[in-house]
């Protein structure tokens, strides 16, 4: 069925006492504002309205490649004042419009789908839940057949209305022909002197139009944020919800609430993951993978078998099959590993191939660098790829071994097979199959003394 969404992402969100706007706050490594958009194209919206306000260029800006259609609430005066302003940007031939707010991140697609289903085009269909505490929430106020009747908003409530369990969300969704009549309907004849969505429920009840609600069973679905501390809590509640899919999917997770997953992560078949790992952007890890404890992945494929050390951080790379990393390593954006290449402790790797069965195993950098298979770079070496304006590439051939201590100036070669001896420093090309050294011969000097400390308070 065609549909209209529209987010209301207006708010200041004083609470939160940061001069980002609330929607743009993120959860998971995403907005919470995206993450209301993604669930807006995952119920298949046509069209999609944003409401924004405060700091509305930002928002606008953050979230334009959604390709969201924006209008502003300026000043704001409430729900139904929001939904007015969207009204103009409403395709009158989608029958439903689903109202959803841009500070309530968790709304599943699913729901909000069954609710679009419910409407039709012909109901207004609310979506309710039953929460521990209902403290200050409007209440649902059902028929003896179960049809709403109205919101009660607490303040007006009488006891007997004050004990309903049920709550209304905020969220809607409404034939948006009647909708759009609705809310020009409105009126601010309240103590706060703002249009109130809810205001919609009396008017299709005065018509003789069906309404109804449906209750969600997850709270956290329609839980708002506020402050810090909601934004904190929601974080835990979203990320064991991608725990719980991916021990559905057989990952091993050495502890789901330790698990941080800030973005796309795809696993294989016996994949397993330790404590405190977070995963960024996309990650891949394929069949066999295991991560060890605080590794963060970002945007990063790991290959079938590969093992990943604790406390190793790896971004933009791609790692092959059998590889190992880490601990304690770090590779950057364009390392590209073969199969079983080891990479060990406290070794960088930037924009560099490692061919098969290459191994860097210690307190090495490898920058702008092609290597070959079976190379062994020793302890310590460095590719020194920057001379203070641009960077050059260092050329590895296959099974050459690079002795402890070295550098190697880029632009660079070593055919294969060669040898650098330790404490090199290489700024020609070394030959094929040789052993090349380049270091000052080794010298003692009799007779000579360490400088010494002059005593306090002389000359």
């Amino acid at each position: 069925m065609a549909l209209n969404v529209v987010i209301m992402a207006a708010g200041k969100g004083t609470r939160m006492k940061s001069d980002h706007p609330k929607v743009l706050h993120r959860l998971a490594g995403i907005s919470l504002l995206q993450h209301v958009l993604n669930a807006s194209a995952g119920v298949g919206a046509d069209r999609t309205v944003v409401v924004t306000g405060h700091g509305a260029d930002a928002v606008e800006a953050a979230v334009r490649s959604s390709g969201a259609v924006f209008v502003r609430q300026m000043p704001q005066l409430g729900t139904g004042h929001a939904v007015q302003q969207a009204v103009p940007a409403l395709d009158d031939a989608n029958p439903v419009t689903l109202i959803l707010y841009g500070d309530v991140p968790l709304i599943r697609s699913a729901t909000a789908r069954a609710l679009v289903q419910a409407c039709g085009g012909r109901e207004l269909v609310l979506l309710s839940f039953r929460p521990a505490d209902p403290a200050r929430y409007g209440r649902i106020v059902r028929d003896p057949a179960g049809a709403v009747r109205a919101i009660v908003e607490y303040k007006d409530a009488s006891p007997a209305q004050r004990a309903i369990g049920e709550v209304y969300s905020g969220i809607m969704a409404a034939p948006t022909a009647a909708l759009k009549r609705w809310v020009a309907a409105l009126k601010n004849d309240n103590a706060q002197g703002e249009y109130y969505l809810t205001d919609v429920v009396a008017l299709a009840v005065a018509e003789g139009m069906a309404v109804q609600a449906q209750v969600v069973a997850d709270e956290a679905e329609v839980a708002g944020i506020n402050d810090a501390a909601q934004l904190a809590a929601l974080e835990r509640v979203l990320q064991r919800w991608q725990a719980d899919a991916l021990l559905e999917q057989g990952v091993r997770l050495a502890d789901p609430a330790r698990l941080d997953v800030r973005g796309r992560l795809v696993c294989g078949s016996d994949v397993e993951i330790d404590v405190g790992c977070i995963f960024e952007g996309e990650v891949t890890l394929a069949d066999g993978v295991r991560v060890g404890a605080y590794s963060v992945l970002r945007d990063a494929q790991i290959g079938p078998g590969a093992v990943i050390h604790p406390y190793t951080h790896i971004e933009g790379a791609q790692v092959g099959a059998g590889a190992l990393v880490g601990p304690y390593a770090r590779l950057r954006p364009g390392a590209v590993l073969g199969a079983q290449v080891h990479i060990g402790n406290f070794v960088e790797v930037k924009n560099s191939t490692l061919a098969a069965g290459a191994k860097a195993n210690h307190l090495a950098y490898l920058g702008d660098a092609t290597v070959g298979e079976r190379v062994n770079f020793g302890a310590g070496s460095i590719t020194a790829n920057y001379d203070g304006a641009n960077k050059h590439r260092t050329v590895i051939g296959n099974d050459v071994h690079v002795g402890s201590n070295c550098v190697l100036i880029a632009p660079v070669r070593l055919g294969d097979g060669a040898t650098i001896g330790g404490g090199s420093t290489i700024g020609r090309d070394a030959p094929a199959g040789q052993l090349t050294v380049a270091r000052a011969r080794q010298a003692s000097i009799a007779g000579w003394k360490r400088p010494q400390k002059a005593p306090k308070g002389s000359a």
